[in-house]
């Protein structure tokens, strides 16, 4: 059976279990085992090999997305620590899986987002993942073995990044390093799929969402996998899901009232995206174009959103634009649409001289659509009047300062991104962008204090230390810009060193 290696790797994280054994009484030896800050720098070293492979969405529309979700799960939960660092991603795979690693990072795979019908079934998942963590399953198994941590984390690192290059020979890579440490992996894996469902649930429920959801998904793959030609979904195989779990699901939500919760205008328009960016962009192009013309859609704005994703996929941006003139007229025509419920927004925003109530990834996509089409002066106008509605709003504020850095206008983009990280610490993409303005003024000194927060941003303290390093090196003779980054050298080296010893 051929398995996408990262199946193979969560399947090492939470295999099948062929006895069902009670959960141990850890408590504090889980703790001595492994510390929160352990667990998080062991997260962290996973992710730089994650974020450096080109599976990694670096999106901030789709992340934005994931992470407001999550959040709202975990802020309507009493299971989480208020120390609990919490970090979601995408990686563009068509399997559908989910993964939760050690340190509280969580992907979730392009084709699981899709998978979902509905909001509440993505967060039925996501509510699952999140019970992993903070019922601490990983610290428990951790506790629990006796093999070389750093090392079953480095070929977990490897399989992961390896996952859509070569199935077959990330399958060699974990099954060479890992075949001796399976079996010892392979206790309390049902009572832990039980508890995160059971835990899980109850988050969904505290924050609003539909609590048949997460059988209707959990059902729906489970129906899948009895035709799935190379077995059972990806999801099905990582985390077992067997017909006693699905029943005790429907059992706990049998006698709660019905509850219609609507998907989110950023939920649709997420699925969208992605599904624009699947397969052959031609024939992604003509699956939209289709759907469109046949009407076989639940929301034509949404719809169309996407069609003009994949348009600009495809490089037919005058295409792109024409459709784009469209999306507005439906969203005109009809502002009471499903589409902006959860959006009223209080202001207007001018595109193609009418006044147009939309979201933020509209309003992101109108201004990249006009730059790709040449027509930077409606572009920045684009970006300027929806800044003023969303100005924390990640896609906007990195599409605004890179078409200012393409435009030439350094200084405007200096002075614009300077401000936006007063407001927003933590964002690496807008540190990178800091570092390309002052490369092209010259100033070399701050180009690599701007990369080293970029680096620290990314868990990669050594960049970090070297970048400041190589920052003091070209100092330009300012004595309070060197004296901010002497201090920061030395806070980036203490991470460093304590960085370093979580992982011995």
């Amino acid at each position: 059976m051929k398995l996408a290696c990262l199946i193979i790797a969560l399947s090492i994280l939470f295999p099948i279990n062929s006895l069902a054994h009670e959960l141990p009484e850890l408590g504090d030896v889980s703790q001595a085992s492994i510390t929160p800050h352990q667990e998080r720098q062991l997260g962290l070293r996973i992710m730089r090999q994650i974020r450096a492979d080109p599976s990694y969405m670096d999106d901030p529309e789709i992340a934005s997305y994931l992470g407001n979700l999550g959040h709202k799960l975990i802020a309507n939960s009493n299971e989480a620590n208020a120390n609990q660092l919490f970090e979601f991603f995408a990686l563009d795979n068509p399997a559908i899986n989910a993964f939760a690693l050690p340190g509280g990072f969580m992907g979730f795979n392009s084709g699981l987002i899709i998978a979902a019908q509905s909001e509440s079934e993505l967060a039925a998942v996501m509510s699952h993942e999140i019970a992993h963590v903070t019922q601490k399953h990983l610290a428990r198994m951790i506790a629990a073995q006796k093999y070389d941590l750093v090392k079953y984390i480095a070929a977990l690192a490897v399989a992961i990044v390896a996952s859509r290059a070569d199935a077959q020979a990330s399958q060699a890579v974990l099954v060479a390093s890992q075949a001796s440490m399976i079996q010892s992996k392979l206790d309390f894996t049902r009572n832990h799929e039980k508890e995160a469902d059971r835990i899980g649930l109850s988050i969904l429920l505290d924050a609003g969402f539909d609590p048949q959801g997460m059988a209707a998904f959990f059902e729906r793959l489970q129906r899948a996998g009895r035709f799935h030609e190379n077995g059972a979904p990806s999801y099905l195989r990582t985390h077992p899901i067997t017909y006693e779990r699905i029943a005790d699901i429907q059992n706990r939500t049998r006698e709660m009232p019905y509850r219609q919760v609507p998907d989110s205008l950023d939920f649709l328009l997420v699925r969208a995206k992605l599904r624009a960016l699947q397969g052959n962009a031609r024939d992604t192009v003509r699956q939209f174009k289709t759907r469109l013309t046949e009407k076989r859609y639940s929301n034509e704005a949404v719809e169309r959103y996407g069609y003009i994703h994949a348009l600009l996929r495809a490089k037919k941006y005058k295409q792109a634009d024409a459709e784009l003139t469209l999306l507005y007229q439906v969203l005109h025509s009809d502002p009471t649409a499903s589409a902006l419920t959860n959006h009223q927004l209080g202001k207007t925003v001018r595109i193609e001289s009418k006044n147009v109530i939309a979201g933020a990834m509209i309003e992101t996509l109108s201004a990249r659509v006009k730059l790709t089409n040449g027509e930077t002066a409606e572009a920045f106008n684009a970006y300027q009047t929806a800044l003023k509605i969303y100005p924390q709003y990640r896609a906007l504020i990195q599409g605004y300062a890179q078409a200012l850095i393409e435009n030439k206008k350094i200084e405007t983009a200096l002075e614009f991104i300077t401000h936006k990280l007063q407001l927003i610490q933590n964002d690496a993409q807008l540190f990178s962008l800091q570092a390309q303005c002052y490369e092209l003024l010259g100033d070399k000194m701050l180009k690599h204090r701007a990369l080293a927060e970029s680096y620290l941003l990314k868990g990669h303290y050594a960049g970090a230390v070297d970048q400041l390093k190589t920052a003091l090196q070209n100092s330009n003779g300012n004595f309070y810009q060197l004296s901010s980054v002497e201090a920061r050298l030395k806070q980036v080296e203490i991470l460093r060193e304590e960085a370093d010893k979580a992982e011995k």
